[in-house]
């Protein structure tokens, strides 16, 4: 009997809540895809061979799945929690939230499964993508209908819905390339992914809950959100993305000087000038920092190409902003969204610490193996420090996902 009721009660647990659902997924995906990528850059580094598919090079599926699998994961379950609260609209209900999960979990399971050679790599690649759309565009649907239900008045909500409208057309583009084999198709996936989707729906984020969450741990503390920079970031963002799709490298530093003035003076402004600030607001200070710095590194890569038609610095600011700026936060905003959610207190606990601790560790490792001869035997010492840093705190935050909150309330 115990058999049947206690799966049973844990999925219903686990269901309780948008954000239950899909951060525990998203912890699974974090560890799954870099397990593989780990595994893939060990192997061509010091074992002479890999598991790479012919048709699918494994740079661009490691940069799809974490684009398009693991981060976003995170992005709907926090986006599905928050979307009503910012709108003051009714809560999503398991019948919204529950298909996006099942949609975006199965996309990565299939996806990686081909990746690691199993069955038909090909067939089960497309039927990946196919459940990762479908998960997608159920949660981008309803995250829409609540946004036109309110008018469209929390630019906040607006910003985030136009971004998963971005990855809607990445996805479609991703699929392009993998039924009809165009190159042409993932590369602008992959680049709308980032500048199109994640950039944007995290500093959205940023933009709203920075200025909160300092404000509600320091009483004193004087709330700045100027709007013109939400807009600003915009023209900025897409810029880049158009520049980038046509290999306009020389003028990227036109719009990606200003995107790290301006992210960097948002920094300055947000930082609280007396007493003592809570490490759980902290690191969300210290995330937001890699924005500006990779940013700084996008420039500095642009006019020296510029100068001398010479590509310097390979993919150390692409890094500097998945690993410091994404990661970074990703720690620091689900660790506080978790331990608020589940009853527990806001502070941000010493697994969460450590995690957060060996990023920055990864982050420079990451960026310095662009610049060393053996670029191989870094990115694979920096993927297994990714390991090191998720594991304890996906092990502590599943577990709170799988059980109820200490404080007895629902959700």
């Amino acid at each position: 009997m115990n058999t049947v009721t206690l799966p049973a009660s844990t999925l219903r647990i686990i269901a309780a809540a948008p954000h239950r659902l899909m951060f525990f997924i998203g912890a699974t995906n974090v560890l799954l895809a870099m397990l593989w990528w780990a595994w893939w850059l060990i192997s061509a580094r010091w074992l002479g061979g890999s598991s790479a598919l012919p048709s699918a090079p494994p740079g661009w599926m490691h940069a799809i799945v974490m684009q398009y699998q693991v981060l976003p994961a995170f992005m709907f379950g926090f986006l599905l929690t928050v979307f009503p609260r910012w709108m003051a609209l009714p809560s999503l209900r398991r019948e919204h939230y529950v298909p996006v999960g099942i949609g975006m979990f199965g996309g990565q399971l299939l996806t990686l499964a081909a990746l690691a050679g199993f069955g038909n790599p090909g067939l089960l690649l497309k039927a990946g993508a196919v459940l990762n759309t479908a998960g997608w565009l159920i949660g981008t649907v309803w995250l829409v209908r609540l946004v036109v239900q309110e008018g469209g008045r929390t630019w906040h909500s607006v910003s985030c819905a136009f971004a998963l409208c971005f990855g809607l057309l990445g996805l479609a583009l991703y699929s392009v390339f993998l039924f009809l084999s165009e190159p042409r198709a993932v590369f602008a996936a992959i680049k709308l992914g980032t500048f199109g989707v994640l950039l944007p729906i995290y500093f959205t984020v940023c933009h709203r809950m920075i200025p909160f969450f300092a404000s509600a741990a320091l009483p004193t503390y004087r709330v700045v959100r100027p709007m013109w920079t939400l807009a600003l970031f915009w023209v900025l963002t897409l810029t880049h993305l158009w520049l980038e799709l046509r290999h306009g490298y020389a003028w990227l530093w036109v719009v990606d000087a200003p995107m790290a003035a301006m992210t960097a003076w948002l920094l300055w402004r947000w930082l609280p000038r007396r007493g003592h600030v809570p490490p759980l607001l902290l690191v969300l200070f210290a995330g937001f920092a890699w924005l500006s710095i990779a940013f700084v590194l996008y420039s500095i890569q642009s006019v020296q190409f510029a100068l001398s038609s010479q590509f310097i610095l390979g993919r150390a600011p692409a890094h500097a902003l998945f690993i410091g700026f994404f990661a970074s936060l990703l720690v620091a905003m689900v660790t506080r969204v978790t331990q608020g959610h589940s009853g527990r207190p806001l502070v941000l606990g010493k697994v969460a610490a450590f995690a957060f601790v060996v990023i920055q560790a990864v982050t420079i490792t990451r960026v310095v193996a662009e610049l060393v001869p053996d670029s191989l035997a870094g990115q694979a010492i920096a993927a297994v420090g990714w390991l090191v840093a998720f594991v304890p705190w996906v092990l502590r935050s599943t577990w709170i996902y799988l059980t109820p909150r200490v404080d007895g309330n629902n959700g």
